[in-house]
């Protein structure tokens, strides 16, 4: 039996034991994030720290778990020796090993609450999200028309049984999974960043997308953040980062339509022209930084359930309708909204440029006259903005720097005026400038009914020449 009493007024800064080794990972804490080793679930649901001073603590199990800072005082409970048997310690260190690999326990709390922070801070989200291949809303050879209960688990990094493919819903029409969930990781990654520098007060970070470009935050806090109670500024961050999180995903989200319309190949091969801003893209992005930050919200389910939750609950409230549903639907607009039958050779003729640039909302695009859906009205999403943060006194700029082939095209619409043209784009004060450009040249390309109606009742196009070929 291995026994460490160590007094407690010697405030160690570190315990050093041949025989005790220390796993980490990540946690709230006033000072910033802990060191932690734990034995059962319950010894990562109630931690008891030594003292005030010290950054010593122990579980109920008995484990050591050593800060890389003084102990907050908010966490102060208990004065305990500890004893490890050395399955104790094997125990612990299985348990933490798992942690690191993102599989770990995870935490039923408030949201706002340390182990709230914990999920939000967890390795998982340190990596970026892994990348999904979109699909066409269209009857074109390799697109799925799944049904509601075919969707399958959601995987952040990895599913075997997550399925991808087009829905269709009587209030939102045609959503592509692909994008839905891809929106809704992101927001949890860029959740997760955010907390990590509030967690430091950090006032600026930067990020990479999926795409070449790099993107900047500035955040401004509060005037009394510095005095206000540990327990409120940790419920202000968490809920800060999520709504800047899924602002920030949304906004990137958009980005990387406005350079696929401009040509822009994520492959470096086939083209993605068609999927720019196509009729579905748009909504089936802003929906899903909803269902992500739903997930981060929900404290009884790991991400990944919370997000196949979810999903399956906004689909529901849309009336998600059967996967045939979805494919006659597209036979409906055939040769209206699209033609062609192969990937890459598909012309999209019906786009959203809808972003919520004029009122606040998306509203998406409905087919017309879907038995199903006879009476049904179009369900318009708000758009999440950085002024959700006012609420807090919190301000946030973000601005996006082009690295791509495509940069020059774009940042000639923003800055017309070569000699003073600036290497970055501020989307809050110049997504306008650029989606007025991409419209027009649809438009010009596509006859005046390209766009989708602003109240989403649509109806059958009429067959255009394009003029630009």
């Amino acid at each position: 039996m291995l026994r460490c009493d160590v007094p407690w007024d010697r405030n160690p800064k570190r315990i050093r034991d041949s025989n005790l080794q220390t796993f980490e990972t990540y946690g709230f804490g006033a000072t910033g994030p802990l060191i932690s080793a734990g034995k059962y679930a319950d010894d990562f649901k109630r931690p008891l720290f030594t003292s005030a001073s010290s950054n010593r603590l122990q579980t109920p199990g008995g484990l050591i778990i050593i800060t890389r800072g003084s102990i907050p005082g908010w966490m102060l409970q208990h004065h305990i020796h500890c004893r490890l048997t050395m399955i104790r310690f094997l125990t612990a260190a299985f348990v933490s090993l798992l942690l690191l690999m993102g599989v770990g326990c995870e935490f039923s709390s408030a949201p706002g609450t340390p182990d709230a922070a914990n999920k939000l801070l967890s390795r998982e989200f340190e990596k970026r999200p892994r990348g999904r291949i979109g699909s066409y809303a269209t009857l074109t050879l390799g697109t799925y028309f799944l049904d509601p209960d075919q969707l399958g688990t959601h995987g952040y990094s990895f599913s075997l049984s997550e399925k991808n493919g087009i829905v269709y819903t009587c209030k939102a029409g045609h959503i592509d999974t692909y994008h839905l969930r891809d929106a809704a990781d992101w927001t949890a990654y860029l959740a997760g960043k955010t907390l990590r520098h509030l967690v430091k007060n950090e006032s600026e970070f930067s990020f990479k997308p999926k795409e070449d470009s790099m993107c900047f935050v500035w955040l401004t806090y509060p005037e009394n953040w510095q005095t206000l109670r540990q327990e409120d500024k940790e419920a202000i961050a968490y809920d800060v980062s999520i709504r800047l999180g899924q602002s920030l995903a949304y906004t990137m989200s958009t980005w990387h339509e406005i350079l696929t319309w401009f040509g822009y190949k994520c492959t470096g091969i086939f083209p993605e022209f068609p999927s720019a801003f196509s009729w579905e893209d748009t909504y089936s992005n802003l929906l899903g930084t909803y269902v992500g930050a739903m997930a981060l919200r929900d404290t009884q389910h790991p991400f990944n359930q919370a997000v196949s939750l979810a999903i399956s609950s906004e689909l529901e409230r849309l009336y998600v309708q059967p996967g045939s549903v979805a494919r006659r639907a597209s036979n409906q607009v055939k040769r209206l909204w699209f033609s062609g039958d192969l990937p890459f050779v598909v012309d999209i003729k019906k786009r959203n440029f809808n972003i919520g640039l004029d009122d606040g909302f998306v509203t998406p695009c409905l087919v017309p006259s879907l038995r199903e859906c006879a009476g049904v009205q179009a369900q318009p999403y708000p758009v999440p903005n950085v002024e959700l943060l006012r609420k807090y006194g919190f301000s946030a700029r973000f601005e996006i720097e082009p690295r791509e082939w495509e940069r020059d095209k774009i940042l000639s619409i923003v800055y017309p005026d070569k000699k003073r043209r600036k290497n970055r784009i501020e989307p809050a004060r110049q997504f306008g400038v650029i989606m007025a450009a991409i419209r027009k040249q649809a438009e010009e390309r596509y006859g005046p009914d390209v766009a989708c109606s602003s109240n989403g009742q649509e109806q059958a196009l009429t067959p255009h020449v394009d003029k630009t070929r």
